[in-house]
């Protein structure tokens, strides 16, 4: 299990100009992601050095975004003025996930600007939906060489503060939080404000060290 990406709803202001602030306040260009074409979402991407990234994604207006509980999430938090939105971890099998949880995955894939397709699956959107402060499951079913972790980054992620209850994100995870993570990225549990959830994320960047 790894730390995999974190996703940022841009507000009423649309992705464009969401990707855009975080491009200034963060020092580096943002890359067009595509759309999903399951979730009726789209996204820019920020990679990182160390094989993360993060995605600042829109819900468009299509059927589809109404019945996927992805689009259903992005919508929820985006007509909230927008911000952090989830964390995601990826397994290389899913399917002890899916006996624990009694879940079923589902299939997700991203529509490149250039038509090339990345594929994935995933699991517990359904809990990221009731609760932020869990991440939901990816399992890669394309090559490291689709996947956004090799897209070349200038950022670290270091530290990731979360709203909530680490004993509810052990059970979620199945473990010690910072063994399976190998602590890479730091969590830190604040008292949640509001809805639990990422309250910050910390950046070593070309400025600086960043907390947004």
């Amino acid at each position: 299990m790894r730390f995999d990406h974190l996703s940022y709803a841009a507000g009423p202001e649309g992705l464009a100009a969401a990707a855009a602030m975080l491009s200034e306040q963060l020092g580096v260009d943002t890359i067009d992601g595509g759309f999903h074409p399951r979730f009726g979402t789209r996204n820019r991407l920020i990679p990182f050095r160390d094989n993360k990234y993060l995605e600042i994604v829109e819900v468009l207006e299509h059927p589809v975004a109404e019945k996927a509980p992805f689009g259903q999430v992005v919508r929820r938090r985006s007509e909230a003025g927008g911000g952090w939105l989830s964390w995601a971890v990826s397994v290389a099998d899913l399917a002890p996930f899916e006996a624990r949880l009694g879940r079923k995955a589902v299939d997700g894939s991203r529509q490149f600007p250039d038509g090339r397709r990345l594929e994935w699956r995933q699991l517990g959107v359904k809990g990221t939906q009731a609760d932020p402060q869990l991440p939901f499951f990816l399992q890669w079913v394309s090559g490291p060489d689709l996947q956004p972790s090799a897209l070349p980054g200038e950022l670290d992620l270091v530290r990731v503060e979360i709203g909530g209850d680490r004993d509810r994100l052990e059970e979620w995870l199945g473990g010690d939080a910072d063994e399976l993570l190998n602590g890479d990225p730091m969590i830190e549990w604040t008292a949640p404000h509001g809805l639990p959830g990422i309250v910050a994320v910390h950046f070593n960047t070309p400025r600086g060290m960043i907390r947004l």
